[in-house]
């Protein structure tokens, strides 16, 4: 029952701690620390599918029963996964006998290959996300920015315009002049986010 249990609070533990991709090994490893179960561990790092911002953004392009649908198949898929994994490597043996101390986890930072590779990683990722924030296409319902051409296209008084749903497609064909006014995407989606 004590699997079952830890393969459950696993996924909600994500959901609640929302850290990303590279945030979850380490909190794997402070979970596995404080005792949670190996499925427990599993379950959190399968997760990612199913935090609150991808949870909105399946709402945004499928709608509300689709995305409930979504996140409970996903939900019974990752803690089922879970209990395979935390299974297999028991027969295996693989599951690891010692948790790590909280030294293990935390451990100081050091001058080394590993710090020049995260500097060099954080400046590459500023000038890609420099880059990429200057170019492309805005939606002029949410405000959303785009390759130009992706996603679904209207035209309205000699201009084309990209959105990133057929949603906010839809939303600027019941009043086009609303959102046709140039910098008025951006001012209104500030104020606040329409709902899909």
């Amino acid at each position: 029952m004590r699997l079952v249990e830890n393969a459950v609070i696993g996924p909600v533990i994500a959901v609640q701690s929302f850290v990303c991709s590279v945030g979850n090994v380490p909190l794997a490893a402070v979970l596995w620390s404080g005792g949670i179960g190996f499925a427990g561990v599993v379950a959190f790092s399968f997760a990612d599918l199913i935090v609150l911002p991808i949870i909105l953004i399946y709402r945004k392009y499928y709608g509300t029963d689709f995305t409930l649908r979504i996140v409970a198949l996903m939900l019974i898929t990752i803690i089922a996964a879970a209990l395979i994994v935390d299974g297999l490597f028991s027969v295996a043996g693989l599951i690891p006998g010692s948790r790590p101390t909280r030294s293990d986890i935390f451990g100081s930072i050091e001058v080394d290959y590993k710090l020049a590779a995260n500097v060099l990683g954080l400046i590459v990722f500023a000038v890609f996300f420099a880059l990429s924030g200057r170019r492309g296409a805005e939606d002029p319902v949410c405000g959303v920015r785009m390759r130009p051409g992706d996603g679904p296209l209207a035209e309205y008084a000699g201009r084309v315009f990209n959105f990133c749903s057929q949603s906010c497609r839809q939303r600027f064909a019941q009043d086009p002049a609303r959102y046709s006014a140039p910098g008025r995407a951006s001012r209104e989606a500030r104020v606040a986010a329409p709902s899909h």
